[in-house]
């Protein structure tokens, strides 16, 4: 009788904690929700971005090979990436809206499917890595002499990839439901340790590049525990292995809200490989190591400052979700609009901060290496050039995405490090040698924009003729 009374008693405050969480999703105003849900995302993706940057910095005393090795398995961490997010965003989008709707029944279903099928997939890289680790680096972009440091350094970041993929959904999923806080506190613990552990393994024990790697499978682990255990809270949508219920409905629900998000960041670590190749490619003779840090580090860089802007992005879909759901479409499109003009405003302050003290930030990586600093500052302000751009194209890509319109979101996905990138990739430096390759993203964004503004207003007037009642 006793635990019946405690399971209805448990039951009881998940629908209050539900109910609650539904009226703050349908009902605070737009600017307070959105920042509010932003600020812990924000948080928690600059502290990963800054471990990554704390990674570079530290290995970046004890080479330049070293820095070009840690900088090329970035591109293996996209790919990834890539992967949670197409798991977390699938199952997350779908979670977003069933609960809008109330449904948490089927909301439970598919956490379950994506985070296990995350950890599965995960278990599949990691063996084919590690099988084939030599070859990964330099199909990475390793030239022979930065393959040993990039060895070094991929082993222990596949051995830690069915936790970081499935970490990734975990993070995505909760963050879906509205519960970014539970979500910032996971991910930044993970990234804190992380920091700790470069100091202590890479400054103090002298394990070098290898200390970088332990310290990401160590923080990345513990990271991953957290966000799992916060399920268990009352309010959340609960993982239980009785509701992994993997179905051809269930993947396709998946496939249909993150392939966008797949295509996008695996896109990404393609371009990151192909820059790699070209950036060794058209470096002077010698330099081919200096060219390739510099090109990773600006990779780098640019995530810390993509950090903020994907965390207010990220802020706004819980917000798009639960609204498209709850069929509340003006505070779906008042809620995108305001979303583009923060994201705006953001980037102008940052680019110009970026050209401005462009040398400086390069230098903090590797002041020894005087033609890294040259051609990573040359790049970084081409970078700076048209990066306010992405403060539409990216709220833009993520609302028709956690709608479900698939085609439009894929394209859009697709374009900065695909349909626009690639033409760039062999035409500028053809043209312009170095100096060419320089502007390659900077190019690729100003591409990417003017396929994304055409679908802006596209949505703009749908979600207004919805409101409307003019369409259902």
């Amino acid at each position: 009788m006793c635990r019946k009374t405690i399971l209805v008693h448990s039951n009881d405050n998940d629908i209050l904690k539900s109910e609650a969480r539904y009226r703050r999703l349908t009902e605070t105003p737009i600017p307070r929700l959105v920042l509010s849900l932003a600020v812990p995302t924000i948080i928690s993706m600059s502290i990963s971005a800054i471990y990554n940057i704390v990674d570079s910095w530290f290995v970046g005393h004890i080479s330049t090979a070293a820095t070009a090795g840690v900088g090329v398995a970035f591109a293996y961490q996209s790919l990834i990436q890539a992967t949670g997010f197409f798991f977390g965003h699938g199952s997350g989008n779908f979670m977003s809206r069933a609960l809008g709707a109330r449904d948490a029944e089927g909301a439970g279903k598919m956490a379950a499917t994506g985070f296990i099928s995350s950890f599965l997939m995960g278990m599949v890289f990691m063996v084919l890595g590690l099988l084939f680790m030599t070859p990964l680096s330099r199909l990475l972009g390793a030239t022979p002499d930065v393959v040993p440091y990039s060895n070094a350094y991929l082993k222990w970041i596949l051995i830690a990839t069915p936790f970081l993929v499935s970490q990734m959904t975990l993070n995505n999923q909760i963050r879906l439901q509205g519960n970014a806080m539970l979500a910032m506190i996971g991910i930044a613990t993970g990234a804190v340790l992380n920091i700790f552990f470069d100091w202590l393994l890479i400054s103090h024990l002298d394990m070098g590049v290898t200390g970088a790697g332990v310290a990401t499978l160590v923080s990345q682990f513990v990271s991953w525990a957290i966000l799992l255990w916060t399920t268990s809270f009352d309010g959340n949508v609960h993982i239980r292995l009785g509701n992994f219920r993997p179905s051809l409905e269930r993947f396709r629900e998946i496939g249909a809200g993150g392939l966008p998000s797949l295509m996008r960041q695996s896109l990404s670590s393609i371009s990151a490989i192909c820059m790699n190749w070209a950036a060794a490619s058209w470096a002077l003779e010698g330099q081919e190591a200096s060219t390739i840090a510099a090109f990773t580090v600006v990779a780098r860089i640019m995530q810390c400052a993509m950090a903020v802007i994907l965390g207010v992005g990220q802020g706004f879909q819980p917000v798009c979700g639960f609204n498209w759901g709850a069929k509340l479409y003006g505070r779906v499109r008042h809620s995108y609009r305001f979303t583009i003009q923060v994201c705006v405003i953001v980037l102008i302050v940052m680019s110009s901060l970026g050209w401005i003290y462009a040398a400086d930030i390069i230098s903090f990586f590797r002041d020894e290496d005087p033609e890294l600093i040259r051609i990573g500052t040359s790049v970084l302000r081409w970078q700076c050039v048209a990066f306010p751009l992405v403060g539409l194209t990216t709220p833009t890509n993520m609302l028709l995405q956690n709608i479900r319109r698939t085609g439009r979101a894929t394209i859009l996905a697709m374009s900065r490090h695909g349909f626009a990138f690639y033409p760039t990739l062999f035409i500028l430096p053809a043209i312009w040698g170095l100096e060419g390759l320089e502007a390659t993203m900077a190019t690729a964004d100003v591409i990417t924009f003017s396929i994304a503004l055409p679908f802006a207003i596209s949505i703009i007037r749908e979600l207004s003729a919805r409101e409307k009642g003019e369409i259902s």
